[in-house]
């Protein structure tokens, strides 16, 4: 049997939740943000079911802006305790196969399977998770990650006939992909998309054809190999139902009404640092690096990090690089966001030995 990787989506997954425990939504233009209420300032859609979408309603509008484009919609505060259950059960749906479960989030994850039928694994897969939680998802498949990420896209765009999956390997990876923009492949947003439109990269046949050399020159050793790699379709093969070790934790607050006072930005960030550090030291964490996200009224939002001297779990060493890190930031616009990652350090202190063949590897 080959080995095959399925990339499992769920579809419309917090509207779907939503809609799971208020069966009269179902049909119903619903969105799901913030407080649920669209005439609070500064809230944004977290989801949209397929009927709200029809209007142009989006994740990441501002709930205004959704009222606005559909006001007969149903709007409906966020849940997160209601997701990470859901999602718990559609997990637990998948590990009952013979199969590996990798989460990437709540709404998605990769499996990997030996099977002699892709299809017809997917298709069990899909009647289990829509039996058992009453949930849909679309499912793709590939020769790797890449590919059955791609391929999920092409099965939501079957799934309003039934079908909901949908196969994406090397053998017809050229015929797919080749004519279509370097947008649509996975991890390439619009202003990478610039970036290589500007090297004369239109399309995917074209940026699995550029040269290597200038694709380093341009975005580095790393991610020039990579992109190359992403044209091509190539990917990791790997799955594995080890969780994966959080390295950073993130906190952001958008006020409603816009902060223009310096002292008071200052005095915000730094009980943000207090209480993110105090909070990860009591899990065990030790922080080696902060970044500070700054939206302003404009919507522009520059991130500044640094790395501090000493690995540190003492939260008022963090709020100090915290503040530091601020002064590089020009504050002459009205701030709506102030956001806070903190990075954390190795469980141990990497001995001379692994310091050693980590940089050598390529």
């Amino acid at each position: 049997m080959n080995w095959w990787l399925l990339h499992v989506d769920m579809d419309q997954f917090i509207a779907a939740v939503e809609i799971r425990r208020r069966p009269e939504l179902r049909g119903l233009p619903v969105v799901v943000g913030g407080s649920g209420d669209p005439s609070q300032a500064r809230q944004v859609v977290a989801t949209a079911s397929y009927e709200a979408r029809e209007f142009g309603v989006h994740s990441g509008m501002p709930l205004r802006a959704a009222y606005k484009r559909c006001p007969e919609a149903v709007f409906l505060p966020s849940d997160p305790t209601a997701y990470d259950a859901a999602s718990a059960e559609v997990m637990d749906t998948l590990r009952s196969f013979p199969v590996i479960v990798e989460v990437w989030g709540w709404d998605e994850c990769f499996v990997g399977a030996s099977t002699d039928d892709p299809e017809q694994l997917a298709a069990e897969l899909r009647a289990a998770v829509l039996a058992t939680t009453g949930l849909s998802c679309s499912i793709g498949i590939g020769d790797n990650k890449v590919r059955a990420k791609l391929a999920t896209g092409f099965g939501k765009r079957d799934s309003g006939t039934g079908a909901g999956v949908y196969r994406l390997t090397g053998a017809n990876w050229a015929e797919v992909m080749h004519h279509r923009p370097v947008r649509e492949l996975w991890g390439i947003g619009s202003r990478m998309s610039q970036n290589l439109n500007e090297l004369g990269l239109f399309t995917v046949a074209e940026l699995a054809a550029a040269d290597l050399e200038v694709l380093k020159k341009r975005f580095g050793p790393k991610m020039g190999t990579w992109y190359l790699a992403l044209g091509r379709g190539l990917g990791d093969t790997e799955v594995t139902d080890v969780p994966r070790e959080p390295v950073s934790r993130s906190h952001e607050v958008t006020y409603a009404e816009d902060l223009t006072d310096r002292v008071e930005i200052a005095e915000k960030l730094r009980a943000m640092a207090v209480e993110l550090t105090r909070e990860v030291v009591g899990e065990g964490r030790r922080i080696q690096r902060v970044a500070v996200k700054v939206r302003f009224i404009t919507f522009y939002t520059p991130i500044k990090s640094r790395k501090l001297p000493e690995i540190t779990t003492d939260p008022e060493v963090v709020a100090a690089a915290v503040l530091t890190v601020l002064e590089k930031f020009d504050l002459k616009r009205p701030v709506r966001l102030l956001g806070l990652r903190v990075e954390f350090a190795p469980p141990t202190e990497p001995s001379p030995e692994s310091l050693t063949l980590t940089s050598e590897e390529p």
